[in-house]
């Protein structure tokens, strides 16, 4: 095979043909196809499974910036043909909470476009004039020195176009470059995500250092009690210097087996307690009321039977046969 028809072959222009397109990319997308990419790689337990999902973002002029992605679904059995019903319903639902979107594009993951891509992009032509291609490499972890994005992502965006070649027009991609485009609040999301997200207070913040503290402290004494105790076993020399310090280590800590230290512990031991019994109290009251309001609620709404009735009086008296003939 000559090199001309390893070219007919790609349906990407060669990088001399660079593409005029200010393209921006932010955060959420990226960890939105990549999460994509992920899960199914679990669900089907395969290393590159069919990846396919919808680019929402703004457009003016040459200028476009992606900013969210939604999923996309196939129709039953045929992997290369695109549910348009779901997209345009899910298109409709991200258009009410965010007016300002438009669907530019689309993503996939591979390593490179090829026909069956092609053929998808066609597909997308009657939602979007010129659709792009977001297209997530997972093989490709460093750029090369030819890429002319220049970013270590393993992310490529390709705009159509159409080459005109031996009187004869095909549609084929061009590589645009692209920058990360990151904005106040997705720097504060992006942090959050990368150091764990839950609730990173002040006080689990305080907590943790005081727990690393202890445990840090933990370990020295253990070494000390070790050493000790191999010095009374006669398993390692006596060392004075070290022993006089280990001495005066413990003359200088406060005493703790005083009675004065021991009333005073026993006492905030005990409110302690006390606090975490009324506390425990307090939620078996709660929802031991919850449970008579419901009782109360049921018996209200039960059917009575045949016979007399009787009803409350206005002071909680039972007013019974013998009040109806008094």
């Amino acid at each position: 095979m000559t090199p001309m028809d390893i070219d007919e072959l790609s349906v990407v222009l060669p990088t001399t043909t660079t593409s005029s397109l200010s393209l921006l990319l932010h955060p959420l997308p990226i960890l939105n196809i990549s999460e994509h990419l992920t899960r199914l790689k679990l669900q089907m337990k395969s290393d590159l499974p069919f990846v396919l999902g919808a680019l929402l973002g703004t457009q003016n002029g040459r200028e476009v910036e992606i900013v969210n992605t939604f999923e996309l679904a196939v129709e039953d059995g045929r992997d290369d043909t695109v549910d348009h019903g779901f997209l345009v319903q899910r298109r409709d639902q991200y258009k009410q909470v965010f007016p300002s979107l438009e669907f530019i594009g689309w993503y996939t993951v591979a390593p490179t476009p090829t026909s069956r891509h092609i053929a998808l992009q066609d597909q997308f032509t009657g939602f979007c004039s010129t659709p792009l291609l977001l297209l997530l490499q997972p093989s490709s972890s460093v750029s090369s020195a030819s890429d002319i994005t220049g970013q270590t992502l393993p992310f490529k965006a390709y705009e159509p176009s159409v080459e005109i070649r031996d009187k004869k027009t095909r549609s084929v991609f061009i590589e645009a470059p692209y920058k990360v485009e990151t904005g106040e609040a997705e720097r504060i999301a992006v942090d959050w995500t990368a150091k764990g997200g839950g609730g990173n207070t002040s006080l689990e913040s305080h907590l943790q250092a005081q727990r690393a503290a202890v445990k840090m402290l933990h370990e020295r004494i253990l070494v000390l009690v070790q050493y000790v105790t191999n010095v009374l076993a006669g398993q390692v020399p006596k060392d004075h210097t070290i022993l006089r310090s280990i001495s005066a280590l413990i003359a200088s800590l406060p005493a703790s087996e005083n009675k004065g230290f021991r009333e005073e512990f026993d006492t905030e031991y005990e409110d302690v307690q006390l606090t975490a019994f009324l506390s425990a109290l307090t939620n078996s009251t709660n929802t031991l009321n919850d449970h008579l309001v419901l009782n109360g609620a049921l018996r209200d709404e039960r059917p009575m039977g045949p016979g007399p009735r009787r009803r409350m009086g206005r002071q909680g008296g039972m007013l019974g046969d013998w009040a109806m003939h008094s």
